[in-house]
C-alpha cells in the first residue's frame, strides 16, 4: 500500500463479532474466559485491548514497522523507553527538545544513576564524539522542538549502528506523512500521538515503533508491566484521526509555508524559523530526509522584547494560545513561559529559546485569515 491508503487500511480488517468496518469501543476492564486461560486473546484490558490494537497495527502500518504500541501520552511512551536502561548507562540527547522529555531525562531518570548528555546535533558528526562504552541510547527530534532544527538521521543511524546503540526518534513534528525514520536506519519512532495523529486536539496519547521482534517484546513487558496505556475511547480517536492524516499534512505544509514567507519578509520580525526556507542551516538535509516541511514555524521579533512577544500572542485571534500543536485548528505559544518553562533561562537561551520566541502551529485554516490574524497581531 502507498502511504494514503495506509492511514485508511493499514493494519487494519473488519472486526470479527459483526463486520465493524470501524473498530468497535471495546470499553472493558477484562475478558470472560471459558477455563482459566481459555481466552479470545485478550484477558484484561491494561495487557490488550480490541481498540488499542488495532490502533497499534496502524501506528506500525503507517511508520513501515512491525510492532507498534499505544501509550497514556507521548511521555510515558518516552518513559517506557527509558526504562530500558539502568543505572550507570548513558543517553547523547539533542539539546534542544521538548521541555516535559528534558524533565523527565533531568528530574527523573538523572536520579537513577542514568548520565545525560545535551549536544547540538546540526552535525551529525558531533555526536560520535560522545559516545562511549557506557553509551546505550542516542535521542532525536528532528524538526526539534522549537527552534526547527533538522539532525539527518541517516548519518546518526550510521554512529548508532557502528557503536551497537540505539537510536530513538522522536517524529511527531514531522510525522510519517513527512518522514519514516525506521526505513532512515532508527530502531525507535516516538510520537506524541496528542498532535498530529490524533490531530483534533481531543485526546492525549503516545506511541512507539518498531521493527525488531525482540526490542518489541521488552516495550510490551514495560508497556504491560508499568500500565501507561491509553483507554479504548482515546483508541478509537486515534484511529479516526490517522485516517485523514495525509490531507490533513498537506493542508499544513501548504499554510506553513505561506506563514513561513509573510514572517520572513515582515520589518518587525527578526528570525524565522522553518525548514523549508532556503536560508535554514541544515535545508539540503531536511529535503532529503523529508517529502515536505510541516506546519510548525518559530519566529523572533527584532528587540527580542518579552513583553513584546505577550502582546502579540494575548492579540491573535484565530491562532489560539494554548500549549501543544499539531491540531486542526492553528495555536500559539511562548516557549519561555509555556511549553520550556522547566528547562533553565540559561540552557534553554543555549539553544536559541529566548524570551521573544514564538511558536506556531499552523492549522488548516484559510491562508488568507491566517496572515491577517499576524498582520494584525504584530501591528
Amino acid at each position: 500500500m502507498k502511504f494514503n491508503t495506509k492511514t485508511i487500511h493499514g493494519g487494519q480488517k473488519p472486526d470479527a463479532a459483526y463486520g465493524s468496518v470501524m473498530p468497535p469501543i471495546y470499553q472493558t476492564s477484562t475478558f470472560a474466559q471459558s477455563t482459566p486461560g481459555g481466552h479470545k486473546g485478550y484477558e484484561y484490558s491494561r495487557s490488550g485491548n480490541p481498540t488499542r490494537h488495532a490502533l497499534e497495527n496502524a501506528f506500525a502500518s503507517i511508520e513501515n514497522g512491525n510492532y507498534g504500541l499505544a501509550f497514556g501520552s507521548g511521555l510515558a511512551a518516552i518513559d517506557a523507553v527509558l526504562k530500558l536502561l539502568k543505572s550507570g548507562d548513558e543517553v547523547i540527547s539533542t539539546n534542544d527538545l521538548y521541555g516535559g522529555t528534558y524533565r523527565l531525562f533531568t528530574k527523573i531518570y538523572e536520579d537513577f544513576g542514568i548520565k545525560f548528555h545535551f549536544i547540538g546535533m546540526e552535525n551529525a558528526e558531533r555526536i560520535e564524539d560522545y559516545v562511549n562504552k557506557n553509551t546505550k541510547l542516542i535521542w532525536v527530534e528532528t524538526p526539534t522542538n522549537p527552534m526547527m532544527n533538522i539532525i539527518d538521521i541517516v548519518a546518526t543511524a550510521k554512529i548508532a549502528k557502528k557503536h551497537n546503540v540505539w537510536l530513538a526518534v522522536d517524529n511527531t513534528f514531522a510525522t510519517p506523512y513527512l518522514q519514516q525514520p525506521l526505513d532512515l536506519g532508527a530502531d525507535i519512532v516516538m510520537h506524541s500521538a496528542t498532535k498530529y495523529l490524533g490531530g483534533h486536539s481531543d485526546l492525549v496519547m503516545g506511541a512507539l515503533i518498531v521493527k525488531d521482534k525482540e526490542l518489541a517484546d521488552w516495550l510490551y513487558f514495560i508497556q504491560n508491566a508499568s500500565g501507561a496505556v491509553c483507554g479504548p475511547q482515546d483508541a478509537f480517536l486515534a484511529l479516526r484521526g490517522i485516517k485523514t492524516l495525509h490531507l490533513r499534512m498537506q493542508r499544513h505544509c501548504e499554510n506553513g509555508k505561506a506563514v513561513a514567507l509573510y514572517l520572513e519578509s515582515h520589518p518587525k520580525i527578526e528570525n524565522v524559523y522553518w525548514p523549508g526556507l532556503k536560508n535554514h542551516p541544515n535545508h539540503l538535509i531536511a529535503k532529503s530526509q523529508m517529502n515536505d516541511f510541516g506546519g510548525m514555524v518559530s519566529f523572533t521579533t527584532k528587540g527580542n522584547n518579552y513583553d513584546e512577544s505577550i502582546r502579540i500572542v494575548e492579540n491573535l485571534k484565530i491562532f489560539t494560545l494554548a500549549e501543544s500543536l499539531g491540531g486542526v485548528e492553528s495555536l500559539a505559544g511562548h516557549p519561555a513561559s509555556m511549553t520550556h518553562a522547566s528547562i533553565p533561562k540559561e540552557e534553554r537561551e543555549k539553544t536559541g529559546v529566548v524570551d521573544s520566541l514564538i511558536r506556531l502551529s499552523v492549522g488548516i485554516e484559510d491562508e488568507a485569515d491566517l496572515i491577517a490574524d499576524l498582520k494584525q497581531a504584530i501591528g
